[in-house]
């Protein structure tokens, strides 16, 4: 590998902000070469660009602080730790146990196809299978009352979209979060995905907060699909896409999706 050092003219051509540039001397400790940099540029655009080139590099805790975890439970649920993603690997087999391995229709699935969640990003994993089963916590049920209008106006949009075929599938995220939702969506395929840096990990993987729905769209209707969800005034959030029988969470691999799901 080159041993050319690099200077700040040379990163922003590289299209490289200074703050952006600043994390990557943080994260490996000393000026990068050139080839290290662009090798680094040209890896996030493949497999990160849906999120800060700093939070694709650290790949293992994200960006919300513990005690920053707040929301109207029990106060001992904020000090607990955020796992990192490999360590998301017990709890993804723990909480898929006694998943009903049931899942849609996926005949007309196929790799490569982009994965959707629609409807807002949860920060909750109050009363879900993972803080029962794995952190032994026991909470109040959420109130699914303020949800039920807007799932209905989602199901009436996703359900529009899939008559042009622009939606090929759609599922609400239910019992062991969108982790478990995502087994059973894209089984007997699989799925590479990206975790949203400003949600914990397990909250985001695990929590069953409703009213949030996965949906699997062609590449081809990519921009179609967003131009509607915009004119929906939905929340839309890009996970991934089908593989081709493996999990993969933030570049993390958690083995075939059969570990999971019989």
């Amino acid at each position: 590998m080159s041993e050319q050092t690099i200077d700040f003219e040379q990163v922003e051509a590289m299209g490289i902000s200074r703050q952006a540039f600043d994390e990557v001397l943080d994260i490996i400790g000393r000026q990068p070469t050139i080839d290290e940099l662009s090798t680094l540029l040209a890896m996030w655009e493949s497999n990160g660009k849906q999120q800060s080139l700093y939070g694709w590099l650290r790949g293992q805790h994200h960006v919300v602080e513990r005690n920053d975890y707040l929301y109207s439970g029990d106060a001992d649920h904020r000090a607990i730790r955020e796992p990192k993603v490999k360590e998301c690997l017990e709890i993804a087999r723990t909480v898929s146990s006694r998943m009903s391995s049931i899942s849609i229709n996926t005949s007309i699935f196929s790799t490569g196809l982009l994965l959707y969640m629609v409807g807002n990003v949860s920060s909750e994993f109050a009363d879900s299978e993972y803080a029962r089963r794995c952190l032994h916590l026991v909470s109040e049920p959420m109130a699914a009352g303020g949800h039920e209008e807007n799932c209905d106006y989602i199901e009436m949009i996703l359900s529009a979209l899939m008559s042009t075929e622009m939606v090929l599938a759609q599922m609400p995220v239910g019992r062991g979060g969108v982790f478990c939702s995502l087994l059973r969506f894209t089984n007997p395929l699989g799925y590479d995905i990206l975790v949203p840096r400003e949600v914990r990990l397990d909250a985001f993987l695990f929590g069953e907060e409703p009213g949030r729905y996965l949906v699997a769209v062609p590449e081809n209707h990519d921009d179609a699909f967003l131009l509607k969800m915009d004119e929906a005034r939905l929340n839309c959030c890009f996970l991934g896409r089908t593989t081709k029988n493996r999990i993969v969470v933030d570049g993390f691999d958690f083995g075939p999706i059969s570990k999971y799901v019989s």
